[in-house]
């Protein structure tokens, strides 16, 4: 659910800032609609799955993140785009306390910072912290295994994930190696903030 659900927000990143889909053309309204539809699924189903799933059940709430998670996540990325929560999720694979992680988590973590490189509303931040805090997905860097923030691999994280090879260019906001270390401190605490800590 973590890979998902950057969908909806590096679609629209994509569509703002008028970036190449990763198919190659421009992004459509059903990109954006499925990304939309994927989001909407994770928020309503996700818990319930997540529930359901831990007790060796399969529901409907199973059934619908199942389809959330491949095909709309699937055609929403593919036709819609990538931006700041994949690039921040390759920055984090050169952080050795995050190589234990998923995929999903390093993105879930890259969904919050890239939330906060665009400014996103309170409103919208307290619901994509909520459902991570809801399914288990990481929101600070205690949860990724970083106890102690070394502010050099930080920084070097940051780097990668600005870099012009990567997808943080998709932004419609300026992107530096600053800004993303920035948000990344922001995010964490935020996090935190939820968490109470």
């Amino acid at each position: 659910m973590g890979d998902a659900l950057a969908t909806y927000f590096e679609a629209k990143a994509c569509q703002d800032s008028n970036a190449t889909s990763c198919a190659g053309g421009t992004i459509t309204t059903a990109a954006i609609t499925l990304a939309k539809a994927c989001y909407d699924t994770l928020i309503e189903e996700g818990l319930k799955a997540k529930l359901a799933v831990e007790n060796n059940a399969v529901t409907d709430a199973v059934e619908k993140i199942i389809e959330a998670n491949t095909l709309l996540s699937g055609m929403g990325f593919e036709s819609g785009g990538l931006a700041g929560a994949h690039a921040i999720h390759n920055g984090l694979t050169a952080i050795k306390e995050c190589h234990h992680l998923y995929h999903g988590e390093k993105v879930a973590f890259g969904t919050l910072t890239q939330l906060v490189l665009e400014n996103a509303d309170e409103d919208l931040l307290d619901e994509v912290v909520g459902f991570c805090m809801d399914v288990g997905l990481p929101t600070t860097f205690a949860d990724m295994g970083i106890e102690k923030v070394d502010k050099d691999a930080l920084m070097e994280a940051a780097t990668l994930a600005a870099a012009p090879t990567d997808t943080c260019g998709n932004e419609p906001v300026e992107i530096t190696p600053q800004k993303v270390y920035d948000a990344m401190i922001a995010a964490d605490a935020i996090g935190r903030y939820y968490k109470g800590l």
